[in-house]
């Protein structure tokens, strides 16, 4: 018998002799008992150990973090109503009663409260000119596509201007821009990255940025004002 004629008949007489020792189900099924019947008091330790994680999970959201949600939701409603009315230290810092939004953000840190807080803060140091706290906090603020993830944006390339870090200011106000079924705040934000645009004398970007107003948005006030920067820049059309 040749070699190759060998081989396959060792290959089929080793594949038989697998099988024929294949053990049964039922003798499958007597090992797993056998095996769970020697290690029971692990098995059930690990299920203990599972079940504890879940019911610390469970305590941990009902009895810690809803309560929490629900005093940060309480405590920035004065500091909103503070800002509302241009009450700019009282809604930052607190009235010596009730919380700013910096204590927010640090008592109740992992809040949607708090990360909103970071928003006002922004805010509230931009308008008193601190430009770079404003930046951090607006920086920390996780809008998710909201319409204040774009307002906040636009805030952000505010406080980058008043730094002079152009370049991070047109980047801030064309992220602000990007929603172009916002009739509103687009407008105002692309007229913006426009006019820093003229600032870097990237004349082109600028005209181009320009145009987006007039063609998207021909009824904005913005887009009557911009025909001035257009011809401004030798653009009459």
């Amino acid at each position: 018998m040749a070699k190759q004629d060998l081989y396959t008949a060792s290959r089929k007489v080793t594949a038989g002799a697998v099988i024929d020792n294949e053990p049964s189900a039922e003798e499958k099924l007597k090992g797993v008992e056998k095996w769970y019947q020697n290690n029971n008091k692990l098995v059930n330790n690990i299920l203990i150990g599972v079940l504890a994680v879940v019911a610390g999970i469970f305590a941990y959201t009902r009895f810690y973090k809803a309560p929490k949600i629900q005093k940060s939701n309480d405590a920035i409603f004065r500091a909103q109503t503070y800002f509302g009315i241009d009450s700019i230290n009282w809604a930052l810092n607190g009235d010596g009663s009730s919380l700013g939004f910096l204590k927010i953000i640090d008592k109740y840190s992992g809040t949607p409260a708090a990360n909103l807080s970071h928003y006002y803060a922004g805010v509230c140091y931009l308008k008193m000119g601190d430009f770079a706290k404003a930046e951090k906090h607006l920086k920390e603020f996780d809008g998710k596509g909201t319409m204040v993830s774009y307002v906040a944006k636009g805030a952000l390339g505010d406080a980058y201007m008043e730094q002079n870090k152009t370049d991070d200011a047109i980047k801030a106000y064309l992220d602000a821009s990007a929603d172009d079924n916002n009739v509103l705040l687009t407008p105002v934000y692309l007229e913006r990255a426009g006019m820093a645009y003229e600032i870097k004398n990237n004349k082109e970007e600028a005209i181009k940025t320009y145009k987006k107003i007039v063609d998207r948005f021909p009824s904005s006030s913005q887009a009557q004002n911009i025909k001035k920067s257009l011809a401004r820049l030798g653009e009459y059309n």
